[in-house]
């Protein structure tokens, strides 16, 4: 039986939350352009007192003293995003582009956006390559969406690619759309790159409020933010030896045949990687229903994050996903509020709680403290007795 207790949770200060989305928001970060989010993020944890390290590409590692070193615990949110990068300057004077992370084109269409070139910025717009339904009649509606029928027209004078490459562009040129962020009076979000931004915000709240309160932690916590998550490496770089278990927040998908809502916190079972830890993802539901924290279970057929990446680079460690509930993930997202705050609360009871296994303070050890997920009682499944054998013999013909 487990002796737990349970700390009153700290205050979750909204205004925090939604001045930091805000502000990150205004930051381009298409992977592999992420210093100046990087550099935000760290401003932040220093406005909040928290140490922090920094990696050589830019992954950051803070920390929250507990009273015990071991086994540490991590919990990471990515502030890399989607984006695009010049893949072709075009005759006509237009840009053909790839996508940075996978996202579909159909969600470009229309996008405003801003070229990184090596020495400034241009702004453009993505569109079809037959847009005018005036020159081109109903085939605006029959055109195929992928990413070879899209173009970017630049805000420049170019009609030829010599006076794009005279406006400063070359191939490998980033490329980063507008987010086109909206707050409703109602709550909603509505934004592109809220993943994974929305929960780097609800990351930061949370240490605020434990930094705020005081309440000491049992164990030492590394929030880490990662920079290579829409690619599939992101949190390895940034894990060390005494961390045991890391808890992913990211997106959370409310879709048909999904679980996730909008306005609750979402605790993942399983996504394309395979099962989440067992006693860690269960202990998260424990603390969500010890704390009254409106939250869903789900399972995910096409996704994987900082979770997955850190399991796969060979670290053993238990890991764990909980996430906001959004709308139209990686294309015009949507959450709610309530369910960052609820995101918010969870990951500060996490922090708050004691590890699951105290055995997990080193990687090896004996039998003695490890984990049960059934008694040997609760594992007794009833056989159905075979049938005699001689009931399958064909009966002895008999003469007449």
């Amino acid at each position: 039986m487990s002796t737990e207790t349970f700390p009153s949770l700290p205050a979750i200060d909204a205004g925090f939350l939604e001045e930091t989305l805000l502000q990150l928001m205004a930051i381009p970060s298409p992977v592999g352009l992420t210093d100046g989010v990087v550099r935000y993020t760290a401003g932040r944890l220093d406005a909040i007192g928290l140490p922090y390290e920094i990696t050589r590409r830019g992954a950051i590692r803070a920390t929250l003293r507990g009273r015990e070193s071991r086994p540490a615990r991590a919990i990471v949110a990515h502030l890399d995003t989607l984006g695009a990068m010049v893949r072709e300057i075009k005759p006509n004077g237009r840009l053909g582009v790839v996508p940075i992370g996978h996202w579909s084109a159909r969600f470009a269409e229309g996008g405003r956006l801003t070229v990184f070139t090596d020495t400034g910025q241009l702004r453009g717009t993505c569109l079809p390559l037959k847009t005018s339904g005036h020159a081109f009649g109903g085939e605006v509606d029959t055109q195929p969406s992928h990413w070879d029928q899209v173009e970017v027209r630049v805000d420049v004078r170019a009609r030829t690619a010599g006076e794009l490459e005279a406006a400063g562009i070359h191939v490998g040129d980033w490329i980063a759309f507008d987010p086109q962020l909206e707050l409703m009076p109602s709550g909603y979000i509505t934004s592109r790159y809220l993943d994974d931004k929305a929960a780097v915000a609800a990351l930061l709240a949370a240490c605020k409020a434990l930094v705020d309160s005081g309440q000491p932690l049992p164990v030492d916590a590394h929030p880490l933010f990662t920079i290579t998550e829409e690619v599939g490496s992101g949190s390895s770089a940034a894990l060390h030896g005494d961390i045991a278990e890391m808890v992913s927040l990211d997106i959370a998908i409310a879709a048909p045949g999904q679980n996730t809502d909008e306005h609750a916190v979402t605790i993942c079972l399983q996504d394309m990687s395979g099962p989440f830890d067992y006693h860690l993802t269960h202990k998260l539901i424990g603390l969500a229903r010890q704390y009254g924290i409106d939250h869903r279970r789900d399972v995910f057929k096409f996704y994987r994050s900082d979770s997955a990446a850190a399991v796969e680079a060979g670290n053993d460690i238990r890991t764990a996903l909980i996430g906001f509930g959004a709308d139209a993930s990686h294309a015009h997202e949507r959450t709610h509020q309530e369910s960052l705050m609820a995101l918010a609360r969870l990951s500060t009871a996490y922090m708050l709680s004691d590890p699951v296994a105290r055995r997990d303070r080193k990687s090896m050890g004996s039998l003695e403290g490890f984990t049960e997920q059934m008694r040997p009682e609760e594992m007794q499944v009833p056989i159905t007795p075979l049938p005699d054998p001689e009931a399958f013999l064909a009966p002895e013909s008999g003469g007449s």
